[in-house]
């Protein structure tokens, strides 16, 4: 029979490893990729080129015609694309948090730039090395350490719908959690971006 030590030691080592799998912030769908690389909206958009499909976000587009359109719901958290009356794709999203409101209304795709950084949001970093000195940063507004340059946020597949406000692929905590902007998964912002043109019709509503 076990000694009632060594009882005592498979249990603490059960819990142990239960314990381990409760704090693990892997996601099934990324195997032993971590979820902190699920979505990114920094400088380096190669973590957002390892994005996962969510059990919301689709794309269905390639082959249907029609004149395109975009409706975003603040209440649900989701974009929707129609070509004429079809419905293409839908996207999980994250609008503007409490303070930065994502402003509802009837808009139009303004401009498109795939490679858009904000002018607003960003880092301080060294224009030697490209290390950043000063994260999340807002120009004008956080002190700037000398001798550092701003560099704008990451903004990939941007569509430019109202000001400052536009849709393009970013950090999806599962909240609204942006300055304004309506945050997507990449796959989905590449395509919303690749089949909107130019005075695309845009509806942001509650």
């Amino acid at each position: 029979m076990p000694s009632t030590i060594s009882i005592f030691a498979l249990a603490s080592l059960a819990l142990s490893a239960l314990a381990l799998s409760a704090c693990s912030s892997n996601d099934p769908r990324l195997g032993s990729r971590d979820m902190r690389y699920l979505y990114s909206d920094r400088a380096n958009s190669n973590a957002s080129q390892r994005a996962a499909a969510d059990a919301v976000s689709y794309w269905d587009g390639d082959n249907v015609s029609g004149s395109p359109s975009i409706e975003v719901h603040l209440s649900e958290q989701r974009a929707y694309f129609y070509k004429g009356d079809t419905l293409v794709g839908v996207s999980q999203v994250s609008t503007g948090r409490e303070g930065y409101n994502t402003p509802p209304g009837n808009f139009k795709v303004i401009q498109k730039d795939k490679d858009h950084r904000s002018s607003l949001y960003g880092d301080y970093v060294d224009p030697a090395t490209q290390q950043v000195v000063v994260k999340d940063a807002e120009a004008g507004k956080t002190p700037q350490p000398p001798g550092t340059v701003f560099l704008g946020a990451s903004m990939p597949y941007f569509l430019r719908v109202h000001g400052g406000v536009g849709m393009h692929a970013g950090y999806l905590p599962g909240v609204p959690a942006s300055h304004g902007c309506i945050r997507m998964p990449e796959f989905m912002a590449e395509n919303f971006f690749n089949h909107a043109s130019t005075g695309t019709p845009v509806s942001i509503v509650r």
